[in-house]
């Protein structure tokens, strides 16, 4: 919850729109050469010299993105930040620099904003990169964040959805559907609370799966992995709506098919055992649970050697020709039509 009536609370206006971005920014410091100027001017300079430049955008609502009965400000500051580098080293990218822009309600006092950017501040030092604006401004619904992430590549080293081959690998990164569940648990528990407001949750049990979805990492880590491996892929893109959705976003911009192995999918023993709890099928769930920000790419048939023996990488499938369609291969070697039905925030 966002409100203690023990702490101390300084509404935002006493600040003004000005002084409450000088105050929530000012312990933000530049890191990177390519940081001209950062916040303090109309604009940001940012000079990548013969680089080219990567640029994504995220907005995240109260309310359809994130609920601030369960989520800690802290974590949804860091988890702002996260999501968009996600998209930023899907495209085999180094991220450099973010924007961050909110929209508060009169509910919000400065000291929960505060909180809210000592995560951002938390996820620019784990990540290394700088914050070099924004904007404020008053919301009637409560809290909107958007983030803008920027980084650079060289046009050779850029990694596009559209680049697949037919016999092509499909290779994942880390393990899928515990963000998901961690979702579940967390609005299990919300719903018991608002019953008996005495009830003290045992989560022990679920920290792995909790931890997944409040405060997700992106692999920033695959990119420099692959690099070192000599490995390009052919195609690359994140897990962020479900790696259903995103194997077909992969596919469709290749133009090519895939056959996604059932049983090659990763999961964390946790995930089994949890949807055996809810009575979930776990297959449905990686599929379909979407923020797991893992890494979902193709690599060519001679570069196998190279990765299979890493813990990192699974290889879940392999690309086909356009016309044998894209399917789920399942346990029982029976071949089904992979449906997107994933996150989808608009339908929801």
């Amino acid at each position: 919850m966002i409100e203690d009536k023990n702490t101390s609370r300084t509404q935002i206006s006493e600040l003004g729109e000005f002084g409450l971005i000088d105050h929530l920014t000012k312990n933000f410091k530049i890191k990177q050469k390519t940081t001209n100027l950062g916040i303090g001017d109309d604009a940001a300079v940012l000079d990548f010299e013969s680089k080219k430049c990567v640029l994504t955008t995220d907005l995240l609502i109260e309310g359809v993105h994130f609920d601030l009965s369960y989520v800690p400000l802290k974590h949804l500051g860091y988890k702002a930040v996260v999501v968009n580098l996600s998209d930023v080293y899907a495209m085999n990218a180094t991220a450099t620099q973010i924007t961050v822009s909110i929209a508060i309600s009169n509910r919000f006092p400065l000291e929960a904003l505060e909180e809210l950017y000592a995560g951002i501040e938390t996820a620019a030092k784990i990540y290394n990169i700088d914050v070099v604006g924004g904007d404020t401004t008053s919301s009637t619904t409560g809290l909107i964040i958007s983030v803008t992430a920027v980084g650079y590549a060289n046009e050779e080293d850029l990694v596009y959805r559209s680049g697949a081959k037919d016999n092509d690998l499909l290779v994942v990164t880390g393990d899928l559907g515990a963000a998901y569940m961690g979702l579940q648990v967390l609005e299990r528990e919300k719903q018991v609370f608002e019953v008996n407001p005495n009830s003290q949750p045992d989560l022990d049990q679920y920290t792995y799966l909790i931890e997944r979805q409040l405060k997700p990492e992106a692999r920033k880590d695959i990119p420099e992995l692959l690099k070192a491996l000599e490995v390009k892929p052919t195609s690359m893109i994140d897990i962020s709506d479900g790696l259903s959705s995103e194997v077909i976003h992969l596919c469709k911009r290749s133009k090519v098919g895939v056959n996604l192995y059932e049983d090659k999918i990763p999961l964390d023993p946790s995930v089994i055992s949890i949807c055996e709890e809810f009575k979930l099928s776990s297959t449905t769930i990686a599929l379909n649970g979407g923020e797991d920000y893992e890494l979902l790419f193709t690599i060519a048939q001679e570069d196998f050697p190279k990765i299979k023996a890493n813990p990192n990488l699974t290889v879940i499938g392999h690309i086909t020709d356009e016309k044998s369609g894209i399917g789920l291969v399942t346990r029982a070697n029976e071949k089904i039509e992979l449906k997107a039905q994933g996150w989808n925030p608009i339908k929801a």
